[in-house]
Formats: C-alpha cells, structure tokens, sequence
C-alpha cells in the first residue's frame, strides 16, 4: 500500500503543483506525520519535492519535472498494466485508479486483456464474499470460525488463524494453523460453510506456513484405457483431456487415449459422463462399471 501511495502522491503533486500535508493526510486516511514522511522518502529518492511555508505554501514538484515514462520499454510498461490486471482480484488494492493512472502515462487505451475471477459459473455474489472475507481476515490478523465438510464425508467446526490463500489445481485453499492445537491445515473454500470473523487477533509472523507435504501420500497405479464419446460430450473432451489424445471421428464422435488412476474415484468420474461414454479397453473396467450400474439400478427397482 505504501508504494502505491507515493506512486499517488507524485501524480497529485504532478496534477495540483502544490498541496498540503494536511489535505494529502485526509486524501489517504493517514496521519501528517506519515506523509511527512513519505516525502522524505520520495525526496532521497530523487524527486525535487519542496515545501513552502505562509499563505499558499504547502508541498510541491519542481515545474520542470516530469515523470519519465520512457525509462520503461514497451513491453515492460504492458507487464506492469497486465500484472495489476491479473492481481486485482487477490490483492487488498484497488486497482482501478492506479490502473487508470498509468494507462494515462503510458498513453494506453487498449490493454484491458484479462479479468480474474474466482467466483463459480452460478454463485458468483457468494464466491466473492467469501474469498473478500477470508482475505481480510488475512491481512488483519483476525481468527475465524467456520463449519469444513472434508473429502471423507466428515463435517466439523474449525477455529483457525488464517494465513494465506492459495489457488491449486483449479481450486481455491485456505493454509491456516488450525486450533486449539496450531496444526497447519489446508482447507477448499468451496467446503467452508457459515464463516464467522471473531474479535480475536494474533500475530501473523508467529506462523510460518510449512510447504505442502505430498510424502504421505501414495498415487493410485495408473492403467491406459480407451474411450468414445458421443458428439454431444465435446466440451468435456477438450476441457478434461489433452488434445493430442483425442481423435475426433467422422459421426462426430471422440475417441481418447487416456492414462487413468486405477481406484474408487475413477468410476464416479466416468459415470459423471452418463451415457454419453463407452469404455472401450480394458475388458476388466467395463466389466466393474456395469457391476456399478447394476447396484445404481437396483436403487430404483426396489
């Protein structure tokens, strides 16, 4: 937040010439003391910042000076546009006036070329709540309280320090030291349910977030099988599956070459496809798959 305030700060000067300490205090929510500061900061760094005392008088910007846009190329003036693009979403900036400030600069009008959204197709109000919840609740150092349905069907109340938000393999966690015995624990957003901001504070560099630990886990075996989808399953194909594996056929349906995990989840995936897929090979998976419609089946018989 710092930066992007003395990047503002020289904007102002630059746009109102002179201003006062107090007027810049009230524009930024700060106290006196901190943009003094700040313009001792901007002054050892080499902007011809000066003050003036008695009627008028307040903090300038040399007439003559110029914030030189041409000390970045191109091509690094598009990455910083892109970058703050791309971090709008996570970041506790608003990026929109920084944003439109330096396309000013950089005399750019066609660099929008990215949005980031987190939310689902359907709850994209909820989505964003919840991830503004957790992510103030981050930068504030503030507990949270929350009701977790894990992967095992289980359902708990956590309490939980926050610390970081992660975004892997097309999912969104939260990494929190979970309490009362501060174990770290990462948790899918999309399975926290009725979170609670508490009147509760604690120091963020008390925690220090371990790396993922995969040494627990053991990967199923792997088997090649061959599938055909019916033409209607096309986006699936090309959502789930690298096109180098998929040859389309002349009625418009797929087949794929795929490499599969051999356990539990591998038939409720394929059964997600309905009948819009046919196990082709090996022999042994489409024997176990008609064993699952049949215990499907007798569901509805009985």
């Amino acid at each position: 937040m710092q930066i992007s305030r003395l990047f503002e700060i020289v904007y102002i000067l630059i746009d109102k010439k002179t201003i006062t300490s107090a007027e810049l205090a009230e524009h930024f929510e700060v106290s006196k003391r901190t943009i003094l500061r700040d313009i001792e900061r901007l002054s050892a760094a080499g902007i011809p910042i000066y003050t003036s005392q008695g009627k008028g008088g307040g903090i300038s910007i040399l007439d003559s000076y110029v914030l030189n846009k041409t000390i970045l190329s191109e091509e690094e003036q598009n990455q910083i546009l892109f970058a703050l693009q791309g971090l709008s979403a996570t970041q506790n900036i608003t990026t929109e006036n920084i944003l439109g400030k330096l396309q000013g600069l950089f005399e750019k009008t066609d660099s929008n070329w990215i949005e980031v959204d987190f939310s689902r197709w359907g709850n994209s109000t909820g989505d964003k709540l919840k991830f503004e919840q957790l992510k103030i609740a981050i930068i504030k150092k503030q507990a949270l309280a929350f009701t977790y349905s894990s992967s095992y069907g289980q359902t708990s109340q956590r309490k939980v320090y926050p610390l970081k938000l992660l975004f892997k393999s097309k999912s969104w966690y939260l990494q929190a030291c979970c309490l009362p015995k501060e174990n770290y624990r990462t948790f899918k957003i999309n399975r926290m349910r009725n979170i609670n901001s508490l009147d509760e504070n604690f120091q963020g560099m008390a925690f220090q977030i371990p790396e993922i630990d995969n040494s627990d886990y053991n990967p199923p075996p792997l088997f090649k099988a061959e599938l055909l989808f019916s033409p209607s399953a096309a986006y699936r194909v090309y959502d789930e599956f690298d096109e180098k594996y998929i040859t389309k056929n002349e009625d418009g349906s797929f087949t794929v070459s795929a490499i599969l995990p051999d356990d539990s989840w591998l038939y409720e995936y394929l059964l997600s496809f309905g009948d819009l897929i046919e196990i082709l090979e090996p022999q042994r998976i489409r024997d176990e798959m008609l064993k699952k419609i049949d215990i499907i089946k007798m569901k509805y018989l009985n």
